[in-house]
């Protein structure tokens, strides 16, 4: 059974008139990317993308490049993030795009990141500038008629006639059970077996409530660095106040945390395992100090070898303990998190190559 890879897309290289009132006339990610600074000796930042390709994600060429590439390296498809706000949209477009662009070969289906916008890149974190709300069932028959054009495209990723669809966090949706019951029905009536939901496993927080998922798909480095011990996240939380105060106190500027070897982290990622039925989910580094600053996490990014021998364990794993065929990477292009397949200057195609050396392997 061949593993279908599948990237996390994030579709913010565009601009919307939302980020030009909420940061300033222009901005997109690549605003936060290129002005990053390293942080301690040998911090590989700002990371610039190969041959300096800052594309705009409102161009159907864009995407078209991105899809063929993907596909010259055995990505099966991405999963593009849906933002959903009670019938607010923001950064649609490059779907909206692929949709309309029957040409671009790849297949795709949503995260619905069903989280409130805050304005965690200037450090507001409770400042919410977008709120998440769910309505009632007319607001969800909303949401899913907007879906259903996408869920009808050939390209779209279903699992027995049933279109992939994740939630990020349905914790959050206190009638889950309810929405998710229309959903299905509303499937149905519109040819299909129901919707393949999947849970988001990205913390120690578990579902207790009894919902219709079929599957669950982890969501790395998240998951993993939430569920270290209890007296070393302690410690950590500890450690980033004292140097937070030494910082203001002597005008300094240390890191507030420690970086992490991607080895270290990459063990415990494999060593916990998910249910069966679960997809596997790997990630290529974390890098958000374009996005934090000296608050950031950073997990060091790997060679080549190293994420080739992580993915490929992940890729066992899922066949042999989960029983399932999709592993999901983060992610295609979070360049502002440091984790991304797309070729920078530092690592030119090494992680597509060896995807595409693991996926063309007879093993696999």
């Amino acid at each position: 059974m061949k593993t279908r890879i599948i990237a996390f897309y994030l579709p913010q290289f565009h601009t919307i008139p939302e980020n030009d009132e909420w940061w300033g006339k222009g901005f997109t990610d690549w605003n936060n990317v290129r002005k990053a600074k390293p942080i301690f000796d040998g911090h590989i930042q700002p990371r610039i993308p190969w041959e300096n390709n800052y594309y705009d994600l409102s161009k159907p060429e864009t995407i078209k490049w991105q899809a063929q590439l993907a596909k010259d390296y055995q990505i099966y498809g991405f999963c593009f993030y849906h933002y959903w706000f009670n019938g607010k949209l923001l950064l649609e477009k490059p779907a909206e795009l692929l949709l309309a662009n029957k040409d671009i070969d790849t297949h795709f289906c949503f995260s619905w990141a069903n989280e409130p916008w805050a304005r965690t890149w200037d450090g507001k974190a409770h400042h919410v500038i977008m709120p998440q709300e769910y309505g009632d069932k007319s607001d969800w028959e909303r949401h899913f008629k907007y879906l259903l054009p996408f869920f009808h495209d050939k390209r779209y990723i279903k699992e027995d006639n049933c279109p992939m669809f994740l939630i990020y966090k349905s914790g959050s949706i206190k009638r889950a059970a309810e929405m998710m019951a229309c959903w299905n029905e509303w499937a149905k009536e519109s040819g299909f077996n129901g919707i393949h939901f999947v849970e988001t496993l990205r913390n120690n927080e578990v579902e207790k409530r009894e919902l219709p998922f079929k599957a669950k798909v982890e969501f790395e480095p998240m998951r993993t660095l939430s569920l270290q011990p209890f007296l070393v996240l302690n410690y950590k939380r500890l450690r980033r106040k004292i140097v937070y105060c030494l910082n203001k106190i002597f005008h300094s500027e240390i890191p507030l945390n420690v970086p992490f070897q991607f080895a270290h982290v990459t063990k415990r990622s494999l060593n916990l395992k998910s249910p069966m039925g679960t997809y596997g989910g790997v990630f290529i580094g974390w890098d958000n100090t374009p996005r934090r600053g000296l608050s950031s996490t950073i997990i060091l990014p790997p060679s080549k070898e190293d994420f080739k021998n992580y993915m490929e364990e992940k890729m066992k794993i899922t066949r042999e303990v989960y029983h399932t065929n999709y592993v999901f990477v983060n992610a295609w292009n979070e360049w502002a998190e440091g984790t991304m397949l797309e070729p920078d200057k530092y690592m030119k195609y090494a992680y597509l190559e060896a995807i595409k050396e693991l996926n063309t392997d007879d093993k696999i």
